[in-house]
């Protein structure tokens, strides 16, 4: 199935779902005080942030008295930092970030309570090598050099995990006893830094946490030609360490020029808010992630899977908020 055609599905997918649950969904709207929302989104080229945009987008034309904005950010690390600090309300943020926050794995130690609007789509763990590269499995990743993603991004978080997983145990950090160590010399880097220093050969390979196609990666893919690297052989100690918050997911052949189907890890990507965000504002999130559903697929979307009502209340490990939770009783019944 080409891209356009898995494209109509997609949305004509969503569409109907969220038709059918109409009736079920209406009311009167937020009537609460005027407030304004931040989205905390992600880079530039991703689509953390394309999705962040179109939310912000629908809610401020479906609730007129909430002024949501999209907010450029590093990532999911750098979300959870901001619902902290109360300088975003709602955020985008990979599922085993989440769960990492809520049980104080991240760095400051401390628990950071958080309340889910939804499950809202899966991301694809991409690492990516030139077309031409030696390099075919994550075995062929020792001695070299990647790019983790931004140091406020879940992908980092991932990136490490993966390669302690793995055995491939980052450059200069001690060894796990009983396990040998292949050394991969990771540095941090923002994705258009990242693609710069892939074609340049800087770096031999990149890890990326997005839906797919991204566009910065389709972009170097026509300049440059890129493969994934299937990572499926990574899953079975993830989950052993880490749960069933990592998944077995496949991109599509064709999501970009060279690639044909890859089996890859797969994480759930969140919409959270902190536990004291007014059950009004909640429960107007929540019916806009149901209601307007088609319209909150950004346009170069092909094998991730979005908004499905009956995946919405999927949230793992993060409990939902109230009043999301009312709005999909009201649902599902």
């Amino acid at each position: 199935m080409n891209r356009l055609r898995r494209r109509a599905v997609l949305r004509a997918g969503v569409a109907a779902v969220a038709a059918a649950c109409l009736p079920g969904c209406s009311g009167d709207g937020y009537g609460g005080p005027e407030r304004s929302l931040t989205v905390a989104g992600g880079e530039s080229g991703g689509f953390y942030l394309a999705f962040a945009e179109l939310l912000a987008a629908e809610i401020n034309a479906a609730e007129p008295r909430l002024r949501a904005t999209a907010r450029t950010t590093e990532g999911s690390l750098a979300n959870i930092d901001l619902l902290r600090s109360g300088q975003a309300q709602l955020a985008l943020v990979l599922a085993d970030t989440a769960q990492a926050a809520g049980s104080g794995e991240l760095p400051g130690g401390r628990p950071t309570p958080l309340r889910a609007l939804g499950r809202v789509y899966e991301n694809y763990m991409q690492v990516v090598v030139p077309a031409n590269s030696a390099l075919h499995a994550l075995s062929d990743l020792a001695g070299r050099t990647m790019s983790t993603g931004a140091p406020g991004s879940g992908a980092s978080l991932f990136g490490q995990r993966l390669l302690t997983a793995t055995g491939l145990t980052t450059a200069g950090a001690p060894p796990t006893p009983g396990r040998p160590t292949s050394p991969v010399t990771t540095v941090q880097l923002r994705l258009a830094d990242a693609v710069a220093a892939l074609t340049s050969g800087r770096v031999d390979a990149l890890l990326w946490s997005s839906g797919v196609p991204t566009p910065t990666l389709s972009q170097l893919d026509e300049r440059l030609g890129i493969r994934l690297l299937p990572l499926d052989s990574a899953l079975p100690p993830l989950r052993a360490t880490h749960g069933a918050v990592y998944e077995r997911v496949t991109v599509p052949a064709g999501a970009y020029r060279l690639v044909r189907e890859v089996p890859t890890v797969g994480v759930a990507n969140l919409l959270l808010c902190s536990p004291d965000l007014p059950d009004a504002v909640a429960a107007a999130v929540a019916a806009v992630l149901v209601r307007r559903a088609a319209r909150l697929v950004p346009r170069e979307a092909s094998g991730t899977q979005f908004l499905d009502v009956r995946t919405l209340i999927g949230t793992g490990g993060v409990p939902l908020h109230p009043g999301a939770a009312a709005v999909y009783r009201a649902v599902h019944g």
